[in-house]
């Protein structure tokens, strides 16, 4: 976790807000000038009218500085918010386009609840950070040192104080962020796992109602919302108790400073003038950094999704995530040619789906994959469909890698059946054609054929020019998979993934899914997930996948295909 006030990775990937950054900082010194400039201005005219005179010109000065820090401190408040918001434009477009690029698998990869709460709340919470913590860094920095510039040539003993008491502020600072550091990264991971499991239970709930179970999760979300109300009061008890430490702090380095010039006043060792000049600037000096400290308890969440904002997006936009910057540095190579697996490993956070896996994938071949439920087969397919990305080790295509490779034109080369084909509320022809909306009427039926989706059609109402409800609704699954196959027709790709076609079906719509599956893979190379031992009776070698270890099977037992 980034600890740091200011991360520098935000100038690389907001190159938009290095300009406001860099006005932020212009008005930061001249904020910096204008304090010395009105503390003098006022020590002047306090210390003439106590002689029964004024002046008139330092009193117009004074004026005049304070009208500056006004004005400037508005300019400071619409830079830094304008920051903000590009940053948080910029980041809420890199994550939501990685979405949209990388496809439903590369959500569930990366938690797509904690995804969810990042772009939304997450980021809002920068605002903090831009608009409250970052200018008051660049004043702590800034005007202590104009202020110590000024009293070096008013009074140095002064100054030689202020010079040996300032850094106690950052340094209790420091003590107390770290501990404020630990409590809001537990209370941001508390945020995240609620926003996570309440997504997760909106999206099953109605499983959950056919199993019961509703009301039991709603339990559940009370505890965890329960468990991140205790970590933000903790977070805020340690914010308060550094609140009080940098004040006691700054109010007795202010006295350090004002008891000596008192004395040294009455004793006639320092001029009126000075005096003031001196107790002016003094609390000047410490209050920047006592409004950062405290600033930055409340913009540290803001900080927490900053970095975790960084770091997904520099994961998905980087060259290990599959997709280009810019044109691909590599020609395409074809779904023909021979793949290969050298030393694969794919990890998440709490587990590891596949492992040292070494695999060669020759042109033509039909490879069966089987294996118990959540033993990396599905991980398997998503590898090759550019979904997840090898945590170590490299996949090639004639040699080539595929991390340099448009993931885009890779995937023209793919023709991919999942075990739940998703269907939208469109006509039926516009959901076959997903993949090829110019697909002409001649080429739209025979991939109808080959999918033995004929005898569907002609039952419909209107055909291929019926309505679909959202999800295919008026289609049973077997249906639903035969308009899959039927896309995968359409798409006449060199190389075919089928996760588990049969899955879910009853033996008439296996039967036929099978031998419109069997059309589908002739001549073509093939990887199948098996569900069931008749998918196994065409395959040319068996995968056996279990706890993330890939072994060949020869011949395959038929009880292997089953789940």
């Amino acid at each position: 976790m980034n600890r740091r006030p200011f991360d520098p990775r935000l100038l690389r990937r907001v190159p938009a807000a290095r300009r406001d950054l860099a006005v932020l900082a212009a008005l930061g010194g001249l904020t910096a000038l204008l304090v010395v400039a009105q503390a003098t201005a006022l020590a002047t005219v306090l210390a003439t009218a106590i002689h029964g005179r004024l002046d008139t010109a330092a009193l117009a000065g004074f004026v005049a500085a304070v009208g500056g820090r006004a004005l400037v401190s508005w300019g400071q408040g619409t830079v830094a918010a304008r920051a903000a918001a590009t940053v948080k434009a910029t980041l809420r477009a890199d994550l939501l386009s990685a979405v949209g690029r990388h496809g439903p698998g590369w959500v569930a990869g990366q938690r797509a609840g904690q995804l969810a709460t990042l772009t939304g709340r997450g980021l809002d919470a920068l605002d903090a950070y831009f608009t409250g913590y970052l200018p008051q860094l660049v004043l702590s920095v800034t005007v202590p040192a104009a202020v110590l510039a000024r009293l070096v040539f008013a009074d140095w003993s002064s100054a030689l104080i202020i010079v040996l008491t300032i850094p106690l502020i950052p340094v209790f600072g420091a003590l107390l962020g770290w501990q404020a550091q630990a409590a809001t990264e537990r209370q941001w991971r508390r945020l995240s796992m609620l926003g996570g499991h309440f997504l997760d239970m909106v999206a099953g709930l109605p499983t959950l109602r056919a199993f019961g179970r509703a009301r039991a999760q709603t339990e559940v979300v009370r505890r965890m919302a329960d468990g991140h109300r205790v970590a933000t009061m903790k977070t805020l008890r340690i914010a308060f108790l550094s609140a009080l430490v940098l004040e006691l702090v700054a109010t007795l380095s202010v006295a350090l400073v004002a008891v000596p010039v008192g004395i040294r006043l009455l004793d006639g060792g320092i001029t009126l003038a000075t005096a003031l000049l001196v107790l002016l600037l003094t609390p000047e000096a410490y209050l920047p950094l006592r409004t950062a400290g405290s600033r930055f308890h409340a913009s540290m969440e803001g900080l927490t999704a900053l970095d975790e904002a960084l770091t997904v997006s520099a994961v998905t936009t980087g060259p290990t995530a599959g997709v280009s910057a810019g044109p691909a540095t590599v020609g395409t190579p074809s779904g023909a040619d021979e793949i290969v697996f050298t030393d694969v490993t794919v990890a998440y956070e709490r587990t590891t789906a596949l492992r040292d896996v070494t695999l060669t994938i020759r042109p033509g071949e039909r490879i069966a994959v089987v294996g118990p439920s959540g033993a990396g087969k599905s991980t398997l397919l998503g590898l090759l469909l550019g979904f997840v990305t090898p945590t170590a080790g490299r996949i090639t295509v004639a040699g080539v890698d595929l991390a340099d490779v448009d993931p885009d034109d890779w995937r023209r080369q793919i023709a991919w059946v999942p075990q739940r084909a998703h269907l939208f509320a469109a006509t039926l022809a516009d959901n076959i054609r997903l993949g090829a909306p110019d697909t002409p009427d001649v080429a739209l039926a025979g991939a109808v054929t080959d999918a033995a989706l004929d005898e569907v059609v002609n039952a419909l109402p209107d055909g291929l020019g019926t309505l679909l409800g959202e999800r295919g609704h008026g289609l049973s699954s077997g249906q639903r998979q035969r308009v899959a196959l039927a896309r995968a027709f359409l798409r006449d790709a060199p190389l075919v993934l089928l996760d588990e076609p049969t899955a879910r079906l009853d033996t008439a719509s296996e039967s036929t899914v099978l031998a419109a599956t069997r059309r589908l893979v002739a001549g073509r190379t093939a990887l199948l997930v098996a569900h069931r031992p008749a998918l196994l009776a065409d395959a040319d070698r068996v995968l056996h996948v279990a706890a993330g270890r890939v072994t060949e099977l020869t011949p395959a037992p038929a009880g292997e295909a089953r789940r």
